[in-house]
C-alpha cells in the first residue's frame, strides 16, 4: 500500500495516527502500550537502538514479540528506526512491520557525491526489501544529511515505491524554507509516511555581534514554521490514507509527555 489513492477525500479514520516512542525508553513493554494507548493513538514508530525494549541483536525474535505485546493494548507497529541488516528485514516481515526508516547521510565527499553513495546503498538494499516485503522509508533532516523533498526526489527517483520510499518530514522540509504543498507535491511518487514535528530558528546573540548565530527549537505543532492545517488539507486533498507520525521531538525535552498529548488533540483535529 503507497498510502494515496486517487484523489479521493480521507475521512478520519483513514489517516492513522503512530507515535515515535524515543521518549519512553525506560518503561517496560506492557507499561509503554499501556502509556501510547491511553494517549490515544493508533500505533508506534519503534527505535530499534540499543538501549530500548529490543536491541537490534535481538530484532529477529524481539520484534515479533514486541508486535504482540502492543496488539493487547490495540496498538499497530507501523515502523521502526533502525540499521536495515538482513535479520532486521526478517523480523519486521515476522512481525508486520511495513517500514525501515533511515536517514540518509552527507559524509566528506560532496553533497552530489553523497547522493550518489546513498543511491548505490539503497541499490544493494532492494533485493531485501524484494526478499521480505519490507519496505525502506528514506527521511530528510536537517544539517549533514539529505535536508529537503528535492533532493530526497534525486536520491529515489528509478527506484521502486514499493521498496524505496519517502518519509516527508514537516519540520526539516519547513527548517529548509520550503512551502508543505510544494515539498508533498514533490516527492508524492514515493510517499511512505509522513512525520508531523515543528520547529523554528531563533537568534542566540545580541544585534551587537559580529555576527549573527542561529539555532534551531523543535516545538509544539502550533508553533513552528511548518503549518500542520496546510499539511492536513493537502493530504485529505490528495486522498493520502497512511500513517502519520508525531515524532515527539522537543527541544524542552522534559514536557514531551504534556506536549504529544497537546499534538495528538491538534492532529486529530485536522484530520
Amino acid at each position: 500500500m503507497n498510502g494515496r489513492e486517487g484523489g479521493e477525500e480521507v475521512t478520519s479514520h483513514r489517516v492513522q495516527l503512530s507515535v515515535f516512542t524515543k521518549p519512553w525508553r525506560n518503561l517496560t513493554v506492557p507499561e509503554l502500550g499501556r502509556r501510547i494507548s491511553m494517549l490515544g493513538f493508533d500505533g508506534i514508530e519503534f527505535p530499534l537502538r540499543t538501549g530500548y525494549q529490543v536491541e537490534p541483536g535481538d530484532a529477529e525474535k524481539g520484534l515479533p514479540k514486541l508486535a504482540d505485546q502492543l496488539a493487547e493494548f490495540g496498538l499497530k507497529l507501523f515502523s521502526i528506526t533502525g540499521e536495515p541488516a538482513e535479520h532486521v528485514f526478517a523480523g519486521c516481515q515476522e512481525a508486520g512491520i511495513p517500514v525501515i526508516r533511515i536517514m540518509p547521510e552527507i559524509r566528506g565527499e560532496s553533497y552530489l557525491a553523497s547522493l550518489e553513495r546513498v543511491r548505490g546503498r539503497l541499490e544493494g538494499i532492494v533485493p531485501l526489501c524484494e526478499k521480505y516485503g519490507v519496505r525502506i522509508g528514506v527521511q530528510q533532516h536537517y544539517g549533514n544529511y539529505i535536508v529537503d523533498s528535492a533532493s530526497m526526489l534525486r536520491l529515489v527517483e528509478g527506484f521502486d515505491p514499493a521498496h524505496i520510499g519517502v518519509i516527508w518530514d514537516a519540520a526539516h522540509d519547513a527548517l529548509a524554507g520550503q512551502q508543505p504543498e510544494y515539498g508533498l507535491d514533490t516527492v508524492w511518487s514515493h510517499l511512505c509516511m509522513v512525520n508531523l514535528k515543528n520547529a523554528y530558528y531563533f537568534r542566540t546573540n545580541g544585534p551587537e555581534a559580529e555576527q549573527a548565530e542561529w539555532k534551531r527549537y523543535f516545538t509544539s505543532g502550533k508553533q513552528g514554521l511548518a503549518s500542520w492545517p496546510r499539511i492536513a488539507d493537502y493530504l485529505k486533498k490528495r486522498g493520502y490514507s497512511g500513517a502519520v507520525c508525531l515524532t515527539a521531538e522537543y527541544t524542552a525535552g522534559n514536557d514531551a509527555e504534556r506536549l504529544i498529548a497537546e499534538d495528538l488533540a491538534f492532529a486529530r483535529s485536522l484530520f
